[in-house]
């Protein structure tokens, strides 16, 4: 049985333009929810999808999305991903024109999610700690996740990416492959370490199963660990926390804020992050203008 239309475009994805399993993941589901909106099944023939895909119906499909509720942002990478899928369609011949040439992508929204600032990190993960020295394994992950997350400032999909090999225990150092499979080498220090030995002698021991592998973080169900249960379980410990609602990747500009604010340079930073360009960094500077004022008027002789 030969390959669907979609299996195709995945297989090009992963070795013609060597993007990232996640970013392939995100794409494939982008060009589902399409098919679905417009009742065409992924093994559907390659005569439908010529007929059904039209730039009246994708622009349906987005204004959809968006009435639905969906973020700015999410908008952005569906009209990215079917850009990328009818330009490819085109090519093998499998669309007569490209009916997605055509549309523009929303702005994304560049608004960074409030970060905690530092006693409020410290709460949220002193509480973690806490119930894993007296909880189970799902409380030593939350745990390790919480610590590694906020030391490293990692990607969710970062985090659930990493394997046990990922960890350099010696150096305090874990291996990252980041956007557009590229790898990078961040510290982290004893609390994360403390953490993360927890989990690898007490926790991830009671968890692990056949379909463990080398997953650092497992599921309940001993699998590599689901982004959304990551996502779900940063949610709920903010609460019991008593801190501001924040997502893992609120985490993440968390740990940004405070490298910068400890008087890290930008560029350590860049780097610790995976960045790919300074700018995206730079977007932090504009959170930490008490201290840029307080460093203003002890060096400027016209402060």
């Amino acid at each position: 049985m030969s390959e669907s239309v979609g299996d195709q475009w995945g297989e090009y994805l992963r070795v013609g333009r060597r993007m990232s399993e996640h970013t392939v993941d995100a794409y494939l589901g982008d060009l589902r929810a399409l098919l679905d909106y417009l009742g065409i099944g992924w093994d559907a023939p390659v005569g439908e999808f010529a007929h059904a895909l039209t730039q009246r119906r994708i622009r349906s499909w987005l204004a959809d999305t968006l009435v639905r509720g969906g973020a700015r942002s999410t908008i952005a990478r569906h009209t990215a991903a079917i850009r990328n899928f009818t330009a490819w369609a085109v090519r093998e011949e499998i669309l007569p024109s490209d009916p997605a040439a055509a549309l523009s992508s929303p702005r994304a929204d560049q608004r960074l999610p409030t970060p905690l600032d530092e006693s409020d990190a410290r709460t949220l993960i002193n509480l973690a700690k806490s119930e894993a020295l007296t909880g189970g394994p799902s409380q030593m992950r939350a745990w390790a996740i919480l610590e590694l997350t906020y030391a490293c400032g990692l990607r969710v999909s970062e985090v659930c990416a990493l394997d046990v090999s990922s960890l350099n225990r010696e150096a305090l150092t874990v291996r990252v492959l980041g956007k557009g499979n590229k790898e990078r080498v961040v510290p982290y220090g004893p609390p994360a370490e403390d953490a993360l030995d927890h989990w690898l002698v007490r926790g991830r021991p009671q968890l692990a199963g056949e379909t463990s592998g080398s997953a650092l973080f497992l599921g309940d169900r001993g699998g590599r660990i689901d982004p959304r249960v990551v996502r779900s379980m940063v949610h709920r410990m903010a609460a019991k926390a008593g801190v501001h609602d924040i997502a893992p990747h609120g985490l993440r500009h968390s740990t940004a804020t405070h490298l910068l604010q400890g008087g890290a340079d930008l560029r350590a930073v860049q780097e610790m992050l995976g960045h790919a360009s300074l700018v995206t960094t730079q977007r932090y500077t504009h959170v930490d203008t008490a201290r840029l004022s307080a460093i203003y008027q002890r060096a400027h002789p016209r402060a």
